[in-house]
């Protein structure tokens, strides 16, 4: 099965939006591999517009001078990623990462770049033309780069299908689409014709849907057509951001399942917008850090760092590093909330095993606050392990935790 669990890795974008190189890649992959493999984390994945030449920030060029094939089939641009020289796209790069015992992952726009459509480009392996799949209505509102296509075509398909053979032959293991996850209705059909394509390329491949936030009523067709896809729009260290996603959660908590996860988006942990600013850092505090990590994990997110790993301080690794919490995505099933107020929010997860339950407690508010939950509303045992600290105790009458502003514990109860 494809992403039996939540996956688990590393996103560009956060860091270097859409200007990151070969270099800083390996630089990840190799951070990763030395210290976070360990715990699960597995994905290295290159985010938006690795084919465009001039990419300095977060920032978008627009209409500029993409790299491409004679088959309107996008490629790394060679001066950000010179091992993608005379032809070998992103095989080189996606073999260092293998090579280390991780996974490779890139973002794709949906559609094909204006410039094949332009230039009546042939594709692959098909007797249609790029301007015959080219749907010039169909842009991104943010991003000049693509049309989108006519996805009742031939030629349509026979585009995505040429794309995504040449994803597998580069080994590629996970593909966040871009521009489509909340564009019901008119993008439906192009998300089954891009599924269909992903899963008909020869290799597995995780299939992640971007931005949100995705509609809520499209859930089955979501489940069905993707691995993972995004309930929310770009997510930032701003506690306001935080704080909503409860809401989110709350109503998206009941579909994740193994092989389709609804995607709260990247964390934005340690070393952020580096193209900026070399010593940016993240604005949540390390209260906000802990409710997120702890959140993520109950709703069974994909976890997806979106820091410079390789500036990690101790307090960052020791949220990446937790075992006990990262378990939760994997060891529970059914978590939800039993109540979420303006101050606070108190969440349960059963293990599968039988083995106890996981109880979140969290302080919504701007000051300390107790938060209380008894036995009989989460169905527990007697003994308790807080697991951001290790520490047990007595559960027989229930939990209770002294919180300061915007923090949360979990503990495993059995």
């Amino acid at each position: 099965m494809i992403a039996k669990h939540p996956p688990m890795g590393w996103n560009s974008w956060d860091c270097y939006g859409a200007a990151v190189t070969e270099d800083i890649v390996r630089q990840n992959a190799d951070y990763m591999a030395a210290h976070l493999r360990q715990y699960g984390w597995e994905y290295v994945v290159v985010d938006i517009q690795w084919y465009q030449p001039t990419a300095i920030n977060h920032q978008y060029e627009p209409f500029s001078a993409l790299t491409m094939d004679e088959y309107g089939r996008l490629l790394p641009a060679v001066n950000r990623f010179p091992s993608a020289a005379n032809g070998a796209g992103f095989k080189p790069l996606a073999d260092y990462v293998h090579a280390l015992g991780l996974k490779f992952g890139i973002h794709i726009m949906r559609g094909m770049p204006r410039m094949a459509a332009h230039q009546h480009l042939p594709i692959k392996d098909s007797q249609h033309f790029c301007h015959e799949a080219a749907n010039p209505n169909s842009i991104c509102a943010w991003n000049p780069d693509m049309y989108g296509l006519y996805c009742k075509t031939e030629a349509a398909r026979d585009y995505y299908r040429s794309i995504f053979r040449l994803y597998a032959e580069w080994g590629v293991d996970f593909i966040k689409c871009d521009d489509i996850a909340r564009e019901y209705p008119h993008c439906q059909r192009e998300i089954e014709v891009i599924s269909e394509a992903c899963r008909a390329s020869g290799r597995d491949m995780v299939l992640s849907l971007s931005p949100g936030p995705a509609p809520l009523e499209q859930a089955e067709h979501l489940k069905r057509y993707a691995n993972m896809w995004r309930i929310t729009d770009d997510f930032w260290d701003d506690w306001r951001l935080l704080k909503a996603m409860f809401e989110r959660a709350e109503k998206w908590c009941i579909h994740a399942a193994p092989g389709h996860w609804p995607d709260a988006d990247m964390l934005p942990l340690g070393a952020l917008r580096q193209c900026d600013d070399p010593n940016g850092w993240t604005k949540f505090t390390p209260a906000e850090q802990r409710t997120m990590m702890t959140l993520w994990s109950m709703m069974r997110s994909p976890l997806m760092i979106g820091g410079e790993m390789t500036k990690n301080d101790d307090f960052t690794n020791s949220l990446l590093t937790n075992a006990a919490v990262l378990s939760i995505g994997k060891e529970s099933f059914c978590g939800h909330p039993l109540w979420t107020t303006a101050e606070e929010s108190v969440w349960v997860a059963p293990r599968r095993d039988g083995q106890g339950v996981y109880v979140a407690l969290f302080n919504l508010s701007d000051e300390a606050r107790t938060v209380n939950v008894s036995a009989t509303q989460y169905e527990g045992g007697e003994e308790a392990t807080a697991l951001w600290s290790g520490e047990a105790l007595c559960a027989k009458d229930g939990l209770s935790a002294l919180l300061p502003a915007h923090d949360a514990i979990v503990y495993l109860v059995k």
